[in-house]
């Protein structure tokens, strides 16, 4: 059977999602995967992202990521979201993307594919899991087969979040324990992806 197919697509301010992205890629590669690491757009005005010296030095940094593509999400037996909280809901500009998808959703292109999500914040309790079953709602829609890390690795009962891998990241990096967990999310999502695609394939 062919590899699993996996499309990472996040949005990134400052870059603690992007760490979270490039970890999660990295243990679907290590699970045999293909991956395509895509960037939404940003929609911000260059003089807000100017005005804040982390934002614009993320947006240079990361300059060379291309960006998300529909042809991103045909192509993907897998996808998994990463975005920062954004009062409990993912960032407007990882929503203007998915809210691009409707011909993909209507001509059922978005179903029985697999789908996950991560996230990070700058505090405790900052609205992570909120913001992971609110892209949950958008995968229910698109009639798609979550698949959480729950409680299915040790790492989980140490970063403690069951919907998706989330950091706290305050004025840090997100640190071992999240990465690691970000590496286990994208393990098990290859896994479940390849039970699937095997089984259909019977």
């Amino acid at each position: 059977m062919e590899p699993v197919n996996v499309a990472v697509i996040y949005y990134s301010t400052s870059g603690n999602v992007h760490a979270l992205a490039r970890a999660v890629v990295e243990g679907a590669r290590k699970a045999g995967a293909h991956v395509r690491l895509r960037k939404v757009a940003e929609t911000a005005p260059a003089e807000v992202v100017d005005a804040h010296p982390a934002w614009a030095r993320h947006h240079r940094d990361t300059a060379e990521v291309a960006e998300a593509g529909h042809g991103d999400l045909e192509w993907a037996d897998a996808v998994l979201f990463g975005t920062p909280t954004r009062f409990g809901n993912p960032a407007a500009q990882l929503r203007q993307f998915i809210d691009t998808t409707g011909p993909l959703w209507f001509a059922g292109k978005l179903a029985d594919k697999v789908y996950s999500s991560f996230t990070a914040s700058n505090t405790a309790h900052g609205g992570q899991e909120s913001t992971l079953l609110a892209l949950g709602n958008t995968f229910y829609h698109w009639g798609g087969v979550i698949v959480p890390p729950g409680y299915t690795d040790p790492v989980q009962f140490t970063s403690g979040n069951p919907y998706g891998t989330s950091a706290v990241v305050g004025d840090a990096e997100p640190g071992e324990v999240s990465l690691a967990a970000a590496r286990h999310q994208a393990r098990r999502v290859v896994e479940v992806t390849a039970a699937l695609k095997a089984g259909r394939a019977a």
